[in-house]
């Protein structure tokens, strides 16, 4: 074997070496600091796998990333969810639809959904002392809890994340508790792997950047491990984009009607929207893609709708205001904006922000690129933002493969570093100001030293 092809598979071998190891380390609630090393690790191994990849022969490539692809995926399977209790609302949610019950009718703890409860889910007595796990309304002298978070609220997942939980559901085999969810976000991640190797093909770019995904430390943590449904909506908008990017108004409505998937699936890939706009200067042109993803997304929702005793958004209003992203002086919300700025003015500054940034996409955009748009969308509005879940990044990770800009990836380091750290350091917003601030630094170091190469490139040339 090639020298080189043996040194990168050496440097991949040690990073999901690392995964195993983190993934298997129970350290959120006991030892954050610790774990959030491991993170660093494994983050730290990735990058000397990618530029060992750099050096691989050509006919080498696919072959080693796509062996890694797997084997990362596979590292998130060894264990239960480390670091989110997510996955367990998609197993309730997915059982209480095979039962013929709406997910937005009822909360996990209602008594009308009792007969629904499994023991996996709805453990009692002493394992109720856990920190992971809510307590639940009961008569007599045994503690009930559930390792659903949120337990008295209803959910909050769009229409096609339900179809998807429903279907693991229907899929799964008895007692095979959150396995099947877990498997499903590796198939799905390998899936995305595959859009991007599909994408970067056809637009005649280095499959080596297809690794910026596949051998992620995120994809393997919250992906896989986590189960998070983002993953699907992350796979949706990367082949809306694709289909964007063609000729053709059919190829473009059809890219839109896949991203109108994604917003379904998870609300905040509409942030990729702006991207699939690049250089639309006509309001038809604009249409082919808005109509389709707005028409799919209420057309997603409207058999919920029919069936559903209750509102469909769930309990989307009250997590915003959970979160924080409605009172600017809670939490570590767009901590970078009121480090510089006094809190009244950090909200109406982030949405003109925002809003300016859109705008320089549409009209200066490339609409052979749309993935570029929504990549620089994504990023600021994580810089704004500074959203204190690390699954987030997953979109941004996708977007990094599809335009190249590895130096946005530190964003979904950050939001690791915050979601860790943070509860032990009482959310305040000296560890997000650090994290995503680092995050923004490099990103501005490495814009500009790529903006002199290529002027002084321009002028070797003149």
């Amino acid at each position: 074997m090639n020298p080189r092809t043996v040194l990168a598979s050496a440097a991949l071998t040690a990073l999901v070496a690392a995964l195993v190891l983190t993934v298997r380390y129970d350290g959120y609630f006991t030892d954050p600091g610790g774990l959030l090393g491991r993170y660093g690790v494994c983050w730290g191994l990735f990058v000397l796998a990618l530029l060992a990849l750099r050096r691989v022969p050509a006919g080498h490539v696919v072959p080693l990333l796509l062996v890694g692809a797997v084997a990362v995926a596979v590292t998130g399977l060894i264990a239960a969810p480390r670091t989110s209790t997510d996955s367990y609302r998609y197993a309730w949610d997915g059982r209480v639809q095979s039962a013929g019950i709406s997910p937005y009718d009822h909360t996990p703890q209602a008594p009308a959904l009792a007969r629904l409860r499994d023991p996996w889910l709805f453990p009692t007595g002493p394992t109720c002392a856990r920190r992971d796990l809510a307590p639940v309304p009961h008569t007599g002298g045994v503690r009930h809890c559930t390792r659903i978070n949120r337990p008295a609220v209803h959910t909050i997942y769009p229409p096609v994340a339900e179809v998807y939980f429903l279907t693991v559901d229907r899929l799964a085999p008895e007692g095979s508790r959150y396995k099947p969810l877990q498997i499903g976000g590796a198939l799905i991640s390998l899936g995305v792997t595959g859009a991007c190797l599909s994408v970067l093909r056809r637009r005649g770019r280095d499959p080596r950047d297809a690794a910026y995904w596949a051998w992620c430390p995120a994809v393997a943590v919250e992906a896989v491990n986590n189960a998070h449904v983002d993953v699907l909506g992350v796979l949706f908008a990367v082949v809306g984009l694709g289909l964007v990017a063609a000729r053709g108004l059919g190829r473009r409505a059809g890219g839109g009607l896949v991203l109108g998937a994604a917003v379904a699936t998870k609300l905040m890939p509409a942030v990729v929207l702006p991207g699939a706009l690049s250089g639309v200067r006509r309001f038809r042109d604009a249409a082919v893609v808005l109509l389709p993803a707005a028409g799919f997304t209420a057309l997603a929702y409207l058999p919920y709708v029919l069936v559903s005793h209750g509102l469909v958004f769930g309990y989307l209003g009250g997590y915003v205001e959970e979160e924080g992203y409605q009172d600017p002086e809670s939490g570590s919300r767009y901590s970078l904006l009121r480090l510089v700025l006094p809190d009244a003015w950090a909200f109406p500054v982030l949405l003109a922000v925002l809003a300016a940034v859109c705008l320089y996409v549409m009209w200066r955009g490339d609409p052979r690129r749309p993935w570029s748009g929504a990549l620089l969308v994504t990023g600021w509005a994580f810089a704004l933002l500074t959203p204190g879940y690390s699954w987030y990044a997953l979109l941004l990770v996708a977007l990094v493969v599809l335009d190249g800009r590895w130096e946005w990836l530190g964003f979904a380091f950050a939001g690791a570093a915050v979601y860790v750290l943070a509860p032990e350091f009482g959310y305040r917003a000296t560890v997000s100001n650090t994290a995503y601030g680092a995050a923004v630094v490099l990103v501005l170091t490495v814009t500009a030293l790529r903006r002199r190469g290529v002027r002084r490139a321009a002028d070797d040339d003149g």
